[in-house]
């Protein structure tokens, strides 16, 4: 379900699960420095650029869901906000100049090890297609191609912003 480590990277021990009474659960802990080690989700930061009224997308040219659609979005870097990692990813993925509006949702699943932190943006420029897309799309919320989408947490927050902007659910 979740990749996990061997090797202690304090001391290089081996890891091994072992149930912590303090917490109530089991963590990996090194048999060398009895080290607890925490796997903790990760954060992906997106945004959902929008020029008049209709959303830009691209066609994943990476695994994972390559060939499905989503909105611009990637893992937030070690020293920076959300908001400038969700700008970043944009910039990567759609070459697209935007100014960064509210907060749509944060999404998470207990199956999958990331939060997910999506904001509505406006487009600010013309979009080309990065190294990370197949081709690019601009869609108005009636022909989104839902079907096609890359991953659960897309439909959701393509769904969350179509009600907040129009005050009807999608999908």
């Amino acid at each position: 379900m979740f990749e996990t480590q061997t090797f202690c990277p304090a001391c290089g021990g081996r890891l091994e699960s072992r149930y912590v009474e303090e917490e109530g659960r089991d963590r990996p802990v090194c048999v060398a420095c009895a080290r607890i080690h925490y796997r903790n989700p990760v954060v992906v930061a997106g945004l959902i650029p929008v020029e008049a009224g209709h959303i830009w997308m691209l066609r994943r040219a990476i695994a994972p869901r390559y060939g499905y659609w989503t909105f611009p979005a990637g893992y937030m870097e070690l020293g920076e906000t959300v908001e400038e990692a969700a700008v970043r990813e944009t910039h990567e993925e759609l070459n697209l100049d935007v100014e960064l509006g509210g907060l749509v949702g944060v999404y998470s699943f207990s199956h999958i090890s990331t939060v997910h932190i999506i904001y509505g943006a406006a487009a600010l420029s013309i979009p080309r297609p990065g190294s990370e897309a197949l081709e690019i799309g601009r869609f108005p919320p009636d022909a989104i191609p839902w079907e096609e989408l890359a991953f659960a947490t897309t439909r959701r927050a393509l769904e969350d912003w179509i009600a907040s902007s129009s005050g009807v659910k999608a999908g």
